[in-house]
């Protein structure tokens, strides 16, 4: 079934002018949606939610689970229509709530140290079931639309969000849309893998959220043992393109560097990085690697992290260690669902999209 939540008010007030419908009920119906309702419970007449059940789903995104870290961190596992189930992440910090989001069932980039990647891309989601994510959660935190309890938001969960560029930037278009959740695009992350000309188009759509690019290497070789991509872009390549968004946006950007024992996380490396992005109008967020159970890359210690940190500021590079959050109920991407369905079918292995 169609999904509802894809549509932009505009695209609404259209819906509801070849229903014969009067206009205000376009309001009624998105603020309802913008609330997290189900099309069953929106305050329209019987005969209208009616016909609009039987063309559009009436929960896009169900939550099946949630599961509460030690720390506070709630991991949602989401059920779609179809069956599929994605995750999200909500981090509480100072200042306000910050919502990963899933964009696809599964991924087919293939990064090793990834557990989205396991099953491969199974399907991208819409606009709509991205959105939906959100809504969900902001009403289950008892959120409204002027009180949300999702303030921020990350596209860092399942998928590649750049290769599902067209419902990405719908999404991204009618998040920051006002009237609605209306999160400023400053609010908003997108962590890609660096899909070169995607980010390059990126950077002319206009939405000056934060682009953060998975480096986690720093070189082409290296980077090509852990993150297939490298085989098609280098990282000069990535760089230019973030350049360009610079350019275009104003934006500063960030660069992602899971620190790998054994592969990229000793003092040479560091000095490499810190050579590498010198001058650059960026910042390095340095991740402490959650392990995943099928792959065989250990995460550095906390002191090793520390020393590496260390270096990086010495030589004049922006760059925080990212605090681990949700560790105790499997907090990275793609590590909730691949335990899940291993849970309901030890044998499953899903269908890879090559």
């Amino acid at each position: 079934m169609k999904i509802l939540q894809d549509l932009s008010y505009d695209e609404l007030c259209s819906l509801v002018q070849d229903m014969g419908e009067r206009p205000f009920r376009a309001r009624q119906i998105y603020e309802g949606l913008m609330q997290g309702k189900k099309i069953s419970e929106l305050p329209v007449p019987a005969a209208m939610r009616g016909a609009l059940l039987a063309e559009y789903a009436d929960e896009p995104v169900k939550i099946r689970e949630v599961f509460t870290a030690e720390d506070g961190t709630k991991k949602y596992l989401f059920e779609l229509t179809d069956g599929n189930l994605i995750e999200g992440v909500l981090m509480s910090y100072r200042y306000g709530n910050t919502q990963c989001v899933s964009t696809q069932v599964g991924c087919r980039m293939g990064c090793k140290f990834c557990a989205s990647t396991l099953q491969g891309r199974l399907r991208d989601l819409t606009a709509g079931e991205i959105l939906s994510e959100i809504l969900a959660v902001n009403r289950s935190e008892g959120g409204t639309l002027k009180d949300r309890k999702v303030t921020n938001v990350v596209l860092m969960g399942s998928g590649e969000p750049f290769d599902n560029y067209g419902a990405v930037v719908k999404f991204l278009r009618n998040l920051t849309a006002e009237g609605g959740v209306h999160i400023s695009a400053r609010n908003v992350s997108l962590s890609t893998c660096g899909l070169v000309p995607e980010m390059r188009k990126f950077a002319e759509e206009g939405i000056p959220l934060n682009l953060t690019v998975s480096l986690h290497a720093t070189t082409d070789g290296e980077r090509r043992r852990t993150m297939p991509i490298a085989n098609r872009y280098s990282i000069r390549e990535i760089l230019d393109a973030c350049s360009y968004y610079f350019e275009k946006t104003g934006r500063r950007y960030i660069f992602e560097y899971s620190l790998i024992e054994g592969e990229n996380a000793d003092m040479v490396h560091a000095e490499q990085l810190a050579s590498l992005l010198k001058g650059r109008p960026c910042h390095v967020n340095l991740i402490r690697l959650n392990p995943v159970k099928e792959r065989n890359l250990k995460g550095t210690d906390e002191r090793t992290a520390q020393a590496f940190l260390k270096e990086l500021t010495s030589r004049g590079i922006s760059a925080t260690l990212r605090r681990s959050m949700g560790s105790d109920i499997g907090g990275a991407c793609g590590q909730l669902r691949a335990n899940y369905l291993g849970r309901e079918d030890p044998q499953h292995k899903g269908e890879e999209d090559t």
